[in-house]
């Protein structure tokens, strides 16, 4: 993720000969572990701290990375900290712990629930929510399209079990007292699940076919029906907000400033895990016209498939929840369901305003 060196000066040199821009810095002592941060005016902040710290003292040297965005510049960091605070990077960096929405397939009779953690192989993890309260809501909305249980508990399955108001009022189906099989109920936790997995599609299609089925056969009591459905299920989908999705299926690029003139910096996430940074040339190229488009084209082309753990994940998508959520978030963020659909237009025109905001 780091894709270049750093700038390395003696702890107690004068900084003024380095650039004055945003920069990540890791300061080292003589002794001891070094302290790593973040900075939106480079030189100014070494001054600060070589006169509070009396680094000409007691620190060894500094290394810097210049930045051009605070995405970059968490990014960045989160490569330093895992690489030098190992066991305590979480900690170091403050990584935030956004709300996911977990369908647990592990358990005999699958339920969701609501979770800051990622972990069960075979679950699906949806989000990330802008907040927890976010998350519930949702949760709450699209249960109330099926019949999946609410409890927590671990069912034992009897004809006397108390149940719960849920199933009274045929939300539920009632799995705990026997009223349906196990592969009955394992069939509605995979529609459950494919709602999750398609962000909705798979619903709004199934509603909108039938929609129109029954208008074509003139039964309109039925097609209203349908519709209105339909935009229940459509906003339910809305709740979910701008980002959330599959976490295995969350794909997008970020675009942001670089500090090469006529150059974008772009982030892709793939299936929720950042690849290395691509940068793109939009000025004019020497010889041959090659439009931005084709330029574009051929740097996906080149993009590897990552496999990333769940622990992984977690942390890149705390990365883009911290940016993509952030009062002072910087670029543009142009999500997609998959690499075989990438919006290029979206991409190629908040390029263009990428470079005119430089």
């Amino acid at each position: 993720m780091v894709p270049f060196p750093p700038i390395v000066i003696p702890a107690g040199a004068s900084p003024a000969a380095l650039p004055q821009g945003s920069a990540v810095y890791l300061i080292w002592p003589r002794d001891g572990q070094p302290h790593l941060g973040r900075t939106g005016i480079l030189r100014r902040r070494i001054e600060r701290l070589q006169a509070k710290w009396k680094l000409a003292e007691i620190g060894d040297r500094i290394e810097i990375w210049p930045t051009a965005s605070r995405l970059e510049q968490w990014l960045v960091s989160y490569e330093i900290a895992r690489a030098h605070f190992p066991d305590a990077y979480e900690r170091v960096l403050r990584l935030p712990k956004p709300a996911y929405v977990k369908l647990i397939l592990s358990n005999a009779f699958p339920r969701t629930q609501v979770t800051t953690r990622m972990a069960g192989a075979s679950s699906v993890f949806f989000g990330p929510f802008s907040n927890r309260g976010s998350a519930e809501l949702f949760e709450g909305q699209f249960l109330d399209l099926y019949q999946l249980r609410r409890c927590q508990e671990d069912l034992t399955p009897a004809p006397d079990h108390p149940g719960c108001i849920y199933g009274e009022m045929r939300r539920c189906l009632r799995p705990c007292q026997q009223e349906v099989t196990a592969e009955e109920y394992a069939s509605e936790a995979e529609r459950v699940r494919q709602f999750l997995v398609t962000r909705g599609k798979a619903l709004l299609d199934s509603t909108a076919a039938a929609r129109d089925r029954y208008s074509a056969d003139l039964h309109f009591e039925e097609a209203a029906r349908e519709h209105e459905r339909h935009e229940r299920v459509e906003q339910v989908v809305r709740l979910a907000g701008d980002l959330a999705a599959d976490v295995s299926r969350l794909n997008g690029v970020a675009v942001t400033r670089s500090a090469e003139p006529d150059t974008v910096l772009l982030w892709f996430l793939r299936e929720g895990c950042w690849l290395r940074r691509r940068a793109l040339f939009a000025g004019p190229s020497p010889g041959k016209p090659v439009s931005l488009d084709s330029r574009l084209r051929e740097l996906l082309a080149s993009l590897d498939a990552p496999r990333p753990s769940l622990s992984l994940r977690q942390d890149h998508l705390a990365l883009l929840y911290k940016w993509y959520y952030s009062s002072w978030r910087d670029g543009e963020w142009i999500g997609f369901p998959g690499f075989d659909s990438v919006p290029f237009r979206k991409i190629v025109n908040a390029i263009g305003r990428t470079l005119t905001r430089r």
